[in-house]
């Protein structure tokens, strides 16, 4: 996905250089979650930053370079930079020493750690899961959730069909914007008439989106694909031992993340 929303490729990096990306999509979704959730039921800045450290050394052996990590997350980047300030400005607990004393804007410690561990809570949840489903071919995705995870044929190709909608979205954004803008609707530097073009297109987007999966789901259902019937499986997708080291690793790294936080 392109545009407002976070990048997504549409292929899996080379094999040779991404030994990560290869992993059955079910593994690398396993240790994500094991991952994120141990992110999740911690504040400890430390624990977090450990994670985030653990998220762009391994970035690379999923076949992304760190920048590129960034580039594809700037969305996570400018929602933690926005917890920062909002925290800043308006939070209600300003105990321990006063860092900055600037008229209305009071910054003290106590502001500060919390704005900090929530904006890295935040990175340390969204750029991991960035980095899995980035480097996971919607193809592979179905196919691993009916043969690994015993889902529905039903879900998971209506899985595959959304995953693949996706990168319509950052397209479709673009072309209402610059209809709007043949139109002559164009904000400039006025902030507010900016922000009401915003919300109209996203509104239009979202209506777009519906209708699509409207017609989408009404075509699936008529090519037989809630017809109940069993289906056969065109890609087998052994679950190898990698994949069982990866979804340990997953474990690992979560106790180890716990494991700082209560140090």
């Amino acid at each position: 996905m392109t545009g407002p929303g976070i990048a997504m490729s549409s292929t899996v990096p080379p094999a040779g250089f991404a030994p990560l990306a290869r992993r059955a999509p079910v593994a690398k979704i396993v240790a994500l979650a094991l991952f994120t959730t141990a992110a999740l039921f911690t504040r400890e800045v430390a624990a977090l930053g450990f994670a985030l450290t653990v998220t762009f050394l391994a970035a690379p052996l999923f076949g992304i370079t760190p920048w590129g990590l960034l580039r594809r997350g700037w969305p996570a980047l400018l929602g933690a930079a926005t917890v920062v300030l909002s925290l800043a400005l308006f939070a209600a607990d300003r105990s321990g020493t006063v860092l900055v004393d600037f008229g209305p804007v009071v910054i003290t410690s106590t502001v500060l750690g919390n704005a900090l561990s929530l904006a890295l809570r935040l990175l340390a949840i969204a750029l991991p899961s960035i980095l899995v489903f980035s480097t996971t071919d919607p193809t592979d995705l179905a196919d691993s959730l009916i043969q690994h995870a015993r889902v529905s044929p039903r879900f998971a190709i209506g899985a595959l069909a959304a995953f693949r909608l996706v990168g319509l979205l950052g397209d479709e954004w673009r072309m209402i914007a610059m209809a709007r803008r043949a139109r002559g609707l164009d904000a400039g530097r006025n902030p507010v008439r900016w922000f009401t073009l915003f919300a109209s297109t996203a509104f239009g987007l979202l209506v777009g989106a519906i209708r699509r999966g409207t017609r989408l789901a009404v075509a699936m259902d008529a090519r037989g694909f809630d017809s109940g019937l069993p289906r056969t499986v065109a890609r087998p997708m052994p679950w190898r031992p990698a994949d069982w080291l990866l979804v340990a690793a997953g474990a690992v790294l979560a106790a180890l993340i716990q494991l700082i936080a209560h140090r």
